[in-house]
């Protein structure tokens, strides 16, 4: 049975702690049948924004939907979103005991601890303490939490800091699984690099507020200027033909300078009018992590007091983190 297109739609939302402005007038959204990355610096307002998503915390103004409704609105919310904002456990409970906690609070039939524990690859650990349990076991013990509900959203905090190689390869391939078969998957990183090769679109958030939305192709391109690599035997009276036609020389590598502010067609004539044969003429793509770190500069200053979420945890979180959540 085909399933419905879920979005998760964040509209104008903003929340501030005291002084503190978390997130302000934030909008965006995740589409189904593709991996958001929740982008910026940590105190940017990531999990700020996913505990107003998820109605753990309240917003001053704006909304968060999914689907059209709040999580609070939705009939079975888990059975709708799925949600892994902690990887944090009981240590002295199997990872099919803790599975078990969370399936009866969401109210889903036992077969699905043992379906779920397939799904990520730790049957073979299921009866094993989670004390006991790596990082990345830990990680793919939260993926199973939020799959229990078989849901079409997926929200997940940071699901791979601190993933080795062979760990964050697991997840990138999981996830776009899970994309493939129109699930909706937002999930927040401070590191670009982590996620980029698991990742359709971006959201960069800075201070808690938006800089940028759209496809990884966007970000890296950004508004569309290019840097034009140049070379000539005569660089002075080149630097010199282009600043006057308006371009801007920023420097020179060996003997290539880079231009801005020029196509590489406009450039060329440029060179040619003042009679400066080029050796060299190509475009430089930016940078996909300079873009990113561009975006972000000087932000990370603000975050949600310790504790902000405390005592307004939804019931299959609660379940989730239950005698173990920190």
């Amino acid at each position: 049975m085909t399933q419905q297109a879920i979005p998760v739609e964040v509209a104008r939302l903003s929340k501030r702690f005291g002084r503190v402005q978390a997130v302000n007038d934030l909008s965006f959204t995740a589409q189904p049948g593709r991996v958001t990355g929740f982008l910026g610096p940590n105190g940017s307002g990531k999990t700020t924004t996913l505990g107003m998503v998820l109605g753990l915390l309240r917003p001053d103004s704006g909304a968060a939907t999914i689907g059209g409704s709040s999580y609070a609105a939705l009939e079975r919310p888990a059975l709708t979103v799925g949600s892994a904002l902690s990887a944090s456990f009981h240590p002295a409970h199997t990872g099919r005991a803790h599975l078990d906690i969370v399936r009866r609070a969401i109210g889903v039939p036992v077969s699905r601890v043992d379906e779920t524990l397939a799904l990520v690859g730790l049957d073979g650990a299921a009866d094993r303490k989670t004390g006991g349990y790596s990082l990345g076991m830990r990680q793919r013990l939260a993926l199973a939490a939020a799959l229990l509900g078989d849901p079409q959203v997926l929200l997940l905090d940071e699901p791979i800091n601190g993933l080795d190689p062979e760990g964050i390869r697991w997840i990138r391939l999981f996830l776009q699984h899970l994309a493939s078969e129109g699930k909706t998957v937002l999930l927040s990183s401070h590191l670009l690099s982590e996620v980029q090769q698991t990742v359709d679109d971006v959201v960069v958030i800075r201070r808690g507020e938006l800089a940028f939305a759209g496809t990884l192709a966007e970000l890296q391109h950004g508004d569309g200027e290019r840097t034009v690599l140049v070379s000539a035997a005569d660089r002075p009276g080149l630097a010199q033909a282009l600043q006057r036609a308006g371009a801007q020389v920023h420097g020179v590598r060996g003997e290539t300078m880079r231009v801005s502010g020029l196509e590489p067609d406009a450039v060329g004539e440029v060179a040619l009018a003042a009679g400066i044969a080029l050796s060299h003429l190509s475009v430089e793509e930016s940078e996909l992590e300079q873009s990113f770190l561009e975006l972000i500069e000087g932000g990370g200053t603000d975050r949600a007091p310790a504790g902000a979420l405390a005592g307004t945890t939804a019931p299959a979180a609660a379940a989730s983190m239950e005698g173990g959540a920190r």
